[in-house]
């Protein structure tokens, strides 16, 4: 089967199937509502900060507060891309199609990879502007230093996030397993190595941490991490790497 062809299959199985319409659309709206809810929270109660807090204020980083959640739902999304075929049986018809395992996983990463992209743009760019609105006098502007970076870096992180999982979900082949390793560590491991003090500097490698540093516009205070926004991302895309030449090389050994 031609490349083109196997593009077009892909997307039509993507397209067709209701569960990763909804996960990208849970994306967006959580990502948006929540960011917006914090930035509101985060104007009312800008006059009682500490100094200390003011001098460390993100506005951009703040409209980004839901990405927390909405992760989660771009986590669903690159699972069920890969792994609905094992569920469904349907990988041994798709195999089949395609003989050539490294053409059919570049196909389904390729289209999966293109649309997440699409979303996680528009969520990153929505969530600013009304994250900005919300902030009233304490926002930022698209065009101060930093900010494109920082936007179309969430759009970014919001793929790499995708990829990383389909990554896993090819390692895996199972949807349970995969979201059963994936949900505790982005949203409880990761979280809990990056704010103890005796693990904080091994959590800071983690692929969320890492990454989300491309969102930061205004540095925490007494900040030392060793990286800054390219190279956080760029420490996330070696995870993502990773984790790809994992799933390649489980699709090419085993038999499906």
């Amino acid at each position: 089967m031609a490349a083109t062809q196997v593009l077009r299959s892909e997307w039509t199985k993507i397209r067709s199937v209701a569960s990763t319409v909804w996960t990208l659309s849970v994306a967006v709206v959580v990502t948006v509502a929540l960011g917006m809810l914090i930035a509101a929270l985060s104007r009312s109660e800008f006059d009682d900060m500490s100094a200390r807090d003011k001098l460390s204020f993100d506005p951009t980083f703040i409209s980004f507060a839901g990405m927390s959640l909405g992760q989660l739902a771009m986590i669903v999304f690159g699972v069920l891309v890969v792994s609905n075929e094992y569920s469904s049986g349907m990988i041994r018809s798709s195999l089949a199609a395609v003989p050539r395992r490294g053409t059919f996983l570049f196909g389904k990463l390729a289209v999966a990879t293109a649309l997440a992209l699409v979303v996680g743009l528009v969520t990153s760019f929505v969530a600013f502007f009304l994250g900005q609105a919300m902030l009233g006098e304490h926002r930022a502007s698209i065009g101060d230093d930093g900010v494109l970076r920082a936007v179309i870096g969430g759009g970014l992180y919001m793929t790499l996030i995708a990829l990383f999982s389909m990554g896993v979900a090819a390692m895996l082949r199972s949807p349970m397993l995969s979201l059963g390793i994936l949900m505790p560590f982005f949203f409880l491991i990761s979280s809990i190595l990056g704010n103890v003090s005796a693990t904080e500097k091994i959590g800071r490698f983690l692929p969320d941490q890492a990454g989300s540093k491309i969102m930061q516009v205004v540095p925490p205070l007494d900040d030392d991490t060793p990286y800054g926004p390219w190279g956080g991302l760029g420490i996330m895309a070696l995870w993502v790497l990773a984790a790809l030449v994992g799933g390649y090389l489980v699709l090419k050994k085993r038999d499906a």
